[in-house]
């Protein structure tokens, strides 16, 4: 079977190339993608959901769990399966694990080999066994490779292939035009067999950005896509996709090129993995990230940027105001497209995305807070030479130990609130395993990489971890309780499912966050309910539509409603799941 018969498949490749690139014959691109996808090629697409309100990812390292003190035991990876089993089983559905292949920095972000498995975690074998128990989401990293892989090797030596697979750029280019993430220089320069040369370095010296004008550049990357999902990958997270395509003179950012690039990766598994879901990972004003869902037919998902530090920004003040101006402002998913939410991850909380919303005074006020809890900040360049705060570096769980007053007993209520607030929301949600694990901030790990980011990248002895979660006392085990608890009881309903209604509504409350939720078939509503701050508040019964024929139950057995019941009362941190159909774990 050829691409043209599946779909109108090729007419469409013809279009794709003749946009990326002009000087290359589509025909003959198109003739070389149908012999690289042949041996992957379905003959039919699967049209069932790929996803529904029992969706849940857990974001971890391949080694944020490892077995101590142990010569012929289990691998990183092997850890982390038992872990999965042992207390994620019927909780998660899938498991992101970050970069789990040989890496020269930048804890997995800096690629040699994107076909080997690190052996420091384990083998392809082990994913595989992840993979039948979990769906399993892994990183194309997308937009750079290590300056220790081949490809950059055969660069410096100035061999076929690589020796094309780079951007050159003369150290006296204007580019004062291009966004930049990081403060460090775009162009870096390296001595190769012919004379030194200045390539383009998005993130690092090491993070060699590679040229997708080159089309030799995206076969090799659509062969290792196929890779991934030939080892059971589903879902495929595009790292750093918005700076993909270079042209002076412009931005660099969210070119046209780049969402071209992204619409031919998802036609492409449309037609051999069609269970696979892309995810974009774009850390950048909202209006930016919602671009990358195109017209339903570039990501099935983007990260929900906004919601970590607009969230956080809300609990430690105690009021709502700017989640809610930001909920009413997000329009629902497209079909077959859904949001990506999270609180969480590997990196710090960005704050690009609350660009609009959070100003002056209160973006200082947050910067301070996190400061006074801990937090290192990281910078960006500005196009002026000025610099601005770009990232928050902080474990979420010490993020919440208090407000804008300083800490407080309600650490552990307030950290609950969040992510019962992110699995609330129209969306699929992902816990970062320190967010299960209630993880403080790691100042020795920064103190021996001297990264920020290492702050909130704790690795754990697992023998440890497991005396911390057999004390019923620690924060870990309160925190894995409490939040898996949730997860389940979330995971039945359907008004939860990442494509179902939501609606924002409105209290006289400050400090009162909530929306509505119905099932798409209309049979099920949740009234989400949350209690931003550190005192007790009520809600009145009138303020929501309660249909006076259906029996009202709170799914988390915390509020009663009973005939003649004026007020809901909520203490501080405290949420609440009224629903007409409670269907519970």
């Amino acid at each position: 079977m050829t691409i043209p018969q599946i779909a109108g498949l090729g007419d469409r490749l013809d279009e794709f190339f003749a946009t990326l690139y002009p000087d290359h014959p589509p025909a003959a691109l198109v003739a070389r993608l149908e012999q690289v996808l042949a041996p992957h090629v379905t003959a039919t697409t699967k049209n069932e959901e790929l996803w529904d309100q029992s969706t849940a990812l857990m974001i971890t390292y391949g080694d944020s769990l490892y077995q101590a003190n142990t010569d012929n035991g289990p691998n990183p990876l092997q850890v982390l399966l038992t872990f999965l089993r042992e207390r994620l089983q019927g909780v998660i559905s899938g498991v992101h694990i970050l970069p789990f292949f040989p890496y020269s920095s930048d804890d997995g972000f800096a690629v040699i080999d994107y076909r080997q498995v690190n052996p420091q975690l384990g083998s392809w074998q082990d994913i595989e066994a992840i993979a039948k128990e979990f769906e399993v989401m892994a990183d194309l990293v997308i937009n750079h490779v290590s300056s220790e892989s081949d490809w950059f090797r055969q660069f410096l030596a100035q061999e076929k292939p690589g020796c094309d697979y780079f951007i050159e750029v003369p150290p006296d280019t204007d580019t004062q035009l291009v966004v930049r993430p990081r403060s460090s220089p775009l162009l870096s320069q390296f001595a190769t067999t012919k004379g030194d040369r200045h390539v383009w370095t998005t993130f690092s010296r090491d993070q060699v950005d590679v040229n997708f004008a080159n089309p030799d550049v995206l076969f090799e990357f659509i062969d290792i896509l196929l890779g991934y999902c030939q080892h059971g990958i589903r879902f495929i997270r595009l790292d750093a996709v918005g700076f993909l395509w270079k042209k002076l003179q412009t931005a660099c950012i969210h070119l046209r090129e780049t969402h071209l690039v992204i619409q031919l990766i998802r036609e492409i598994l449309a037609v051999t993995y069609p269970r696979t879901v892309v995810i974009t990972e774009t850390n950048v004003p909202n209006r930016e990230n919602l671009s990358y869902f195109g017209k339903g037919n570039e990501a099935h998902m983007i990260y929900n940027f906004s919601l970590p530090p607009l969230l956080l920004n809300a609990l430690i003040r105690g009021e709502a105001r700017h989640l809610k101006t930001w909920m009413k402002s997000m329009p629902p998913a497209q079909d077959g497209c859904a949001y990506f939410n999270f609180t969480a991850s590997h990196d710090g909380i960005g704050l690009r995305p609350a660009e609009g919303l959070l100003e002056g005074k209160e973006f200082d006020q947050l910067i301070q807070t996190m400061a006074e809890f801990g937090a290192r900040i990281s910078y960006r360049s500005l196009p002026n030479g000025t610099e601005k705060p770009y990232e928050l570096n902080i474990s979420l769980f010490d993020a919440l130990k208090g407000t804008i007053t300083g800490p407080d007993p309600w650490q552990r209520q307030r950290f609950l609130c969040s992510q019962a607030i992110m699995m609330s929301l129209e969306g699929v949600p992902a816990f970062y395993i320190h967010s299960f694990l209630a993880t403080p901030n790691d100042d020795a790990k920064v103190a021996m990489t001297n990264h920020n980011r290492s702050i909130n990248r704790h690795q754990w002895d697992y023998d440890r971890l497991q005396k911390k979660l057999a004390d019923p006392d620690s924060d870990q085990a309160w925190v894995l309780e409490a939040l898996t608890k949730l997860i389940q009881i979330r995971c039945q309903q359907p008004a939860f499912h990442p494509n179902a209604t939501q609606y924002t509504l409105d209290f006289q409350s400050p400090a009162v966050f909530g929306f509505w939720r119905q099932s798409r078939d209309r049979r099920q509503s949740i009234f989400c309910l949350f209690n931003l701050g550190d005192r007790p508040t009520t809600i009145p019964v009138a303020s929501l539509n309660l249909i006076c024929t259906d029996d009202w139950q709170d799914l988390l057995g915390q509020v009663v409603l009973e005939e003649g019941t004026t007020d809901i009362s909520l203490a501080p941190y405290q949420t609440a799941w009224i629903t007409n159909v409670p269907l519970l774990h």
